[in-house]
């Protein structure tokens, strides 16, 4: 549940409605915030002071806030010469790129551009990344810290900008073609065309909304524009180890979009459940089992640790399509299934083709193993029927 106000313009001013804001240059600034009431007021004091009047503006702010930000923001737009809405959701589905993806649904405006609350983006370049994407007539504008006359010097301390350095280095190297052009896919601030990105293909999940666009909806034409990363003006920063590990489930959810590259993962994770396969055959033949009872024990070890890590790394957006005990047994239903049916696939290869023992073992372990991941995805983790718009859980 949402709720939503919208305050006017000085003087009694009406909102804007989209006709009149749709006009070449305006643009819908979307702030996300969590606990950034003491960030509100001078944030729109200076875009006030930073947006000229013939640039047609609105802010959006998406909040997730658990203190008394909402009813900050609306105090405050009372002396703001633009329209200003806050969107208060009490579930924060997506994390901040999910507040993202909400208030660009809701904006009106040629242009979007997107910025954090802390006033580490500064609003005085908002004028200049919308004359820039006019100018070059792109659909997407990058504040870049990473470009002659950037500069990350708002990142306190070694750490913080090793993390960020290495976040860079390795998506650049996940996604070379799609963020080709962009030396900063890591930032948080920049414009964007609404014609060039269609909210409902996204689905973002903490804090890196420009990858999530970048990577599934890559307009055809991107600049960038230098920035200085500023020190935060109040409050503390929200980067936590979780937020990490969110963005590296997220990263992997980009990398294993396309069919061939889940069937990879899928190979790599089904190959770490040899270890406690093993680890269970091992332990149970210690305590005198014979090994084909331990061994088909043991391969249920090995079966619970690959759906594990197929639900929490590879289909973790499919989940809600089916009960957790539903997805378990169908899982555990195809992977058994895997050794019943290989060895009569090697009888087979050996007697009708004639191939040798071990040409038909090899051929019989990939052809389980495409089946396996097939049947997988559209058995276990796909909507029992075409068109299922079932809403995804929030991540935990």
């Amino acid at each position: 549940m949402s709720q939503e106000s919208t305050v006017p313009g000085e003087l009694g001013e009406p909102a804007l409605k989209g006709s009149e804001l749709a006009e070449p240059g305006a643009v819908t600034i979307v702030v996300p915030t969590f606990n950034e009431s003491a960030n509100i007021r001078e944030l729109l004091h200076r875009i006030t002071e930073s947006v000229p009047t013939r640039l047609p503006c609105e802010v959006v702010f998406v909040d997730d806030s658990t203190d008394d930000t909402p009813e900050v923001i609306s105090e405050a737009a009372r002396d703001c010469p633009f329209p200003v809405t806050v969107l208060h959701r009490e579930e924060p589905v997506g994390g901040l790129g999910g507040a993202v993806v909400e208030g660009m649904r809701r904006a009106s405006s040629d242009w979007i551009v997107v910025m954090d609350g802390d006033l580490q983006h500064p609003p005085s370049l908002v004028p200049e990344l919308v004359g820039t994407g006019e100018r070059a007539h792109a659909g997407l504008v990058v504040a870049s810290r990473y470009i002659k006359g950037g500069s990350r010097e708002g990142l306190a301390g070694g750490y913080r900008i090793a993390v960020s350095r290495g976040a860079t280095w390795l998506t650049k190297g996940l996604f070379p073609r799609r963020l080709r052009g962009i030396s900063d896919p890591m930032s948080g601030f920049f414009a964007i065309r609404r014609s060039a990105v269609t909210a409902e293909a996204l689905k973002p999940l903490g804090y890196k909304i420009l990858l999530e666009l970048a990577v599934r909806s890559r307009p055809h034409t991107i600049t960038e524009v230098p920035f200085v990363f500023q020190d935060r003006f109040a409050g503390e920063s929200k980067s936590t180890a979780r937020e990490g590990f969110r963005f590296l489930r997220h990263l992997l959810g980009l990398r294993t979009a396309s069919p061939v590259a889940r069937m990879l993962v899928f190979g790599l994770i089904g190959a770490t459940g040899f270890l406690p396969n093993l680890v269970g055959l091992w332990a149970l033949t210690r305590t005198g089992m014979h090994y084909v009872p331990a061994e088909i024990l043991a391969n249920q070890l090995g079966v619970a640790w690959n759906f594990l890590l197929i639900e929490h790394l590879l289909f973790r957006d499919r989940r809600m399509h089916r009960n957790w005990w539903d997805r378990a047994g169908r899982f555990a239903l195809l992977a058994n299934a895997d050794l019943v049916l290989r060895i009569p696939l090697i009888a087979l290869f050996v007697h009708k083709f004639g191939m040798g023992a071990l040409t038909a073992t090899a051929l019989a372990l990939v052809t389980t193993f495409v089946l396996r991941f097939v049947g997988t995805e559209a058995l276990v983790y796909l909507p029992r029927r075409k068109g299922s718009c079932t809403e995804p859980r929030r991540a935990a």
